[in-house]
């Protein structure tokens, strides 16, 4: 369900996304209100399911995951179940950061995190290629990244 969201709630949103440790009272002064009434937004914003959570945004390459690459995953089948347990054993693979299933060509798009090319190479042949509802696997490795944002356009 969407929420419906004001001037304000946008602003402190937008605010939130670019500085998540920013203090509420740097918060107050960013959006124009007063601490108090700040922060019982933000606490509302946090209580509708707004504000999913808080993270760290890593630097990739700075702790050695400097290889991104995007997988496209057919199925064997489209049946429910296959859909099922494809999706079970990949939310326990931490290399992958991202996956949606998809309309169109392929049946699931990936977005992997890892070292190099290589340790991909070692993720798709021992990981993707043996999960038994996989009939094939096609691997884009982007050569500049252009924008990369987690923010969302509030």
């Amino acid at each position: 369900m969407s929420e419906k969201l004001d001037a304000i709630d946008r602003r402190i949103l937008r605010a939130l996304q670019r500085n998540g440790r920013m203090s509420n009272v740097e918060l107050a002064n960013e959006v124009g209100l007063s601490p108090s009434p700040c922060l019982r937004r933000v606490k509302l914003l946090e209580e509708k399911g707004v504000i999913d959570r808080y993270v760290a945004v890593l630097n990739g390459p700075r702790i050695g995951l400097g290889l991104t690459v995007f997988t496209r995953i057919w199925f064997k089948t489209q049946h429910a179940e296959t859909t099922n347990q494809f999706a079970e054993t990949v939310r326990n693979f931490p290399e992958v950061a991202e996956c949606y299933l998809t309309t169109g060509e392929c049946d699931a798009l990936l977005r992997i995190v890892t070292t190099d090319l290589h340790a991909y190479w070692r993720f798709q042949s021992d990981y993707l290629m043996r999960i038994p509802s996989v009939q094939s696997v096609k691997t884009d490795v982007p050569m500049e990244t252009i924008k990369a944002s987690l923010e969302l356009p509030v």
